[in-house]
């Protein structure tokens, strides 16, 4: 039986190494045949994105951010009328020379501007007493501002229980509890959350809310989450 030379190893390694090699070489030559077959339907994709991003930047540019300017301005004017209690004409979206938050909002819809008029024309529609229509408002804001989101759930909550909608409403106080990193919009939230499932005689539910503010919001609460706790034993 043949031995082994003492370079046997050595020889071994460098036979790997010229496979490997081999390899690297059959890998970048499919990588170039690739190249080759598909250089026109990949330059027209390239050209396509590079289209795409221009177009965004010039949306951006020359839509989006005149549209900002021009919501702005009706926004300010809702905004100074209901600083003075005219919630009327801050509601506005009867006429062109005063649209009002509602009319800026339908004007500019897909802008910060025209979502934050959607917020403020919720809420004058819910003072109004009309709730479908607050709460279709409400449904088109959108906010970065998690405290805000939360305020949205909670009116669209009270829109809801407003129309006798209350499994609803609590699925959104629900949601407005859990929107914020604030404690105390939280605390509030689930308070709420808990007493409405308690007038609708879902003890279990209200034991959850309640149990909540006892091992996380003690500090805001003084001891009434107890309160509620017992009387969760015997509403039904």
């Amino acid at each position: 039986m043949a031995k082994l030379g003492k370079n046997a190893p050595n020889e071994q390694e460098g036979k790997e190494t010229v496979e490997f090699f081999k390899d690297l070489d059959r890998e970048a030559l499919n990588t170039e045949r690739f190249l080759e077959r598909y250089a026109k339907p990949l330059s027209i994709a390239f050209g396509v994105l590079v289209l795409a991003v221009l177009g965004w930047f010039g949306y951006q540019q020359f839509v989006v951010e005149p549209q900002n300017q021009e919501a702005l301005k009706t926004y300010l004017a809702a905004q100074k009328n209901l600083s003075e209690g005219k919630e009327k004409e801050a509601l506005g979206g009867k006429s062109a020379a005063n649209p009002g938050f509602l009319g800026t909002y339908n004007e500019y819809s897909s802008t910060k501007i025209g979502k934050l008029s959607a917020y403020n024309a919720g809420l004058i529609k819910f003072k109004e007493g009309k709730f479908q229509e607050a709460y279709d408002l409400l449904d088109n804001f959108s906010s970065k501002n998690k405290t805000m989101m939360a305020m949205k759930y909670g009116v669209m909550a009270d829109a809801k229980s407003g129309l006798n909608k209350n499994d609803e409403a609590l699925e959104l106080l629900d949601k407005a509890a859990s929107a914020s990193d604030d404690p105390y919009t939280s605390y509030y939230f689930t308070r709420k959350a808990g007493i409405v499932a308690l007038g609708m005689k879902k003890n279990a539910e209200a034991k959850k809310y309640f149990s909540a503010i006892d091992e996380k919001y003690q500090d805001y609460d003084n001891g009434m989450s107890d309160a509620y706790i017992e009387m969760t034993k015997y509403f039904n």
